[in-house]
This record gives C-alpha cells, structure tokens and sequence, in this order.
C-alpha cells in the first residue's frame, strides 16, 4: 500500500466485498451548486479524480450506478465519458430506481456501498452494506453514515471512497504500480 493511502481498518473490513457503487449527482459528484448560462442552460462542475477513481473501480470490478433527482445534458455528457450504463435520472424515488438496478445486476444491498449528501438519500444509504457522505453532507446523512468523507462533494469525495474500496478490495496497489510504469 502506497505510504499517504491510509484507511482504518475497521472501515476496510466494513468496505470488503462490495462490488456495486450507488452515487447521488448533486452534492456528491458536484458541489450541489446550481449554475445556469445567461440563456438559462444548466452547467455543472465535476471533478477530474472523481471520474478517474470511477474508472479504476469500473475496471476492479466495482459497478458505479448514478441514482438522481435531477436530469441535464452535461450529466449525460460526463456519465457517457465516464463509460458508466447503470444510470436513473429525474427519479424522485431513490429507492425504486436502486432496487431496479440492483435486481438487473443480480446483486443485494449487502453487495452495495452508497454515497449520498441529503434526505433523499437516506433510504438507500440505510439500507445499503456501506453508506458514505461527503465531508458538506447534511446533518442527518452524517449521522447515518458508516464514513464521512474529508472531502467535500465535487472536490474529491468521490475519488476518496473509490480509494478506499480499491484498498478494501486489495487492488489499490497493482493499479499504483501500473499507473507509474
């Protein structure tokens, strides 16, 4: 393990095994900010390592599935990128959409860790084997959280918690070493 990555042990074991990642959009993997152009389109901001933590957990196996409230077209431009499928937008039930997704890939809640920032959240983040907030969640998932990330939503959370499921998962280092090869 690389000497700065660092997790304590007990959220490893809690995080062993999981092979499904459900994010919230707003909140998580963007700063919540709402921006619009001056002709009123929808701009969102969403952080490199973020997408490149995504895309080391998609290829050690971990399937990302993107659950939102909201839809928009530069959601669709950065999921695409991302090479990420599982994806439910514009659902006001959370819940259904996951249990949708989970039952498409044959797996349980237990296989499952979620990251989430606000009420909508809870149902999926209670049920699921590991629940995670960013650093800026609200009080409430804070407190159904089994971690908090030292990041804030958009600015890393995102990265920290494919991190810590690599680790988990005992990939971390071989995808290290054949990054720097």
């Amino acid at each position: 393990m690389h000497a700065r990555m660092h997790f304590p042990a007990q959220l490893l074991l809690k995080a062993q095994g999981l092979s499904v990642l459900i994010l919230d959009v707003d909140g998580v993997m963007t700063d919540g900010g709402l921006y619009f152009s001056g002709r009123g389109e929808s701009l969102k901001r969403f952080h490199v390592q973020d997408g490149y933590g995504l895309r080391m957990a998609q290829r050690s196996g971990i399937e990302p599935v993107v659950i939102s409230g909201r839809d928009s077209p530069p959601l669709h431009t950065r999921l695409r990128a991302l090479g990420i499928t599982q994806v439910f937008l514009d659902k006001a039930d959370k819940l259904a959409a996951a249990q949708s997704a989970l039952g498409a890939l044959g797996k349980q809640w237990a296989d499952c860790a979620v990251i989430g920032d606000d009420w909508p959240d809870l149902p999926l983040l209670r049920r699921c084997g590991f629940a995670v907030a960013p650093a800026n969640a609200h009080q409430e998932v804070l407190a159904a959280a089994d971690h908090v990330t030292a990041h804030c939503g958009g600015n890393g959370a995102v990265r920290e918690l494919c991190d810590l499921l690599l680790v988990a998962k005992g990939c971390y280092g071989q995808l290290l070493q054949d990054a720097a090869a």
